[in-house]
């Protein structure tokens, strides 16, 4: 099923503002069940963001943040169980690359590779990466990008229509892409046609799409880059990452 465009601009609006401030942690494994657990280590934050937990009847989740390697490959796991609050965002765990800060004329690539696998029953979840962009530096958000990599249970992405204004071919793969407002913010959310658990691609081919085809201006900042998993309902669903890069050139 496809949520309604007001409920999800809602919780995702939230999302955004809900950001906590990132603590350093010592480099080892290091589980996090709060509601703000972050772990900050060489150049990026891993969040836990449970942002959306309130909306639950029930549930809980726990994120593990296990290794970064050498050439900045992260290995990370959530686990979680919901009930309630449907067609609401509970959480979105992920690595974040922030405080980029650079035109999108001023960047050459943003390479990123992305290796992972989800169990669970009777799951409601996405797998994404979400890009925002800035018309300048310390500007607002006006653009949300997310690229889907996995969906589970009719999860579906913020859309004014419903339907997809495009099937742009990135990357090696089709897209349907869809448009829609998150308060202030316009989101292009890219939704692969089945999961892809393990992806490699530069990111900025899709944002050059925007910039030739959407209307996105290429003087637009790149803010932050994160990927991650939102959970909306489900039974003990275990997300895990065994590798994901991300850089910005």
């Amino acid at each position: 099923m496809q949520f309604t465009t007001s409920i999800l601009a809602a919780v995702m609006a939230v999302s955004a503002l809900a950001t906590p401030t990132p603590v350093a942690l010592e480099k080892r494994a290091t589980t996090m069940c709060g509601s703000w657990g972050t772990v900050a280590t060489s150049g990026y934050t891993v969040y836990h963001n449970n942002w959306g937990a309130a909306q639950a009847t029930s549930g809980s989740q726990c994120t593990t943040f296990n290794s970064v390697s050498s050439s900045l490959s992260f290995s990370w796991s959530t686990s979680w169980t919901w009930a309630g609050g449907a067609g609401q965002v509970k959480s979105y765990s992920n690595v974040a690359l922030e405080n980029v800060n650079k035109a999108l004329s001023a960047i050459k690539t943003i390479p990123s590779t992305w290796s992972w696998r989800y169990t669970g029953t009777s799951m409601v979840a996405d797998v994404a990466y979400d890009l925002w962009l800035a018309p300048s530096v310390g500007a607002s958000n006006s653009y949300e990008i997310m690229i889907w990599l996995g969906a589970y249970g009719g999860a579906g992405p913020i859309s004014s229509t419903g339907s997809a204004i495009a099937t742009p071919t990135i990357a090696g793969t089709k897209w349907n892409l869809f448009k829609g407002p998150n308060g202030d913010t316009t989101v292009f959310s890219f939704v692969a046609p089945s999961n892809i658990g393990d992806f490699s691609a530069d990111l900025k081919l899709f944002l050059t799409y925007l910039t030739t085809s959407q209307g996105v201006s290429t003087s637009s900042v790149v803010t932050s880059l994160q990927g991650g998993t939102e959970p909306f309902s489900g039974t003990n669903a275990v997300f895990t990452t065994s590798a994901y890069t991300m850089k910005v050139t």
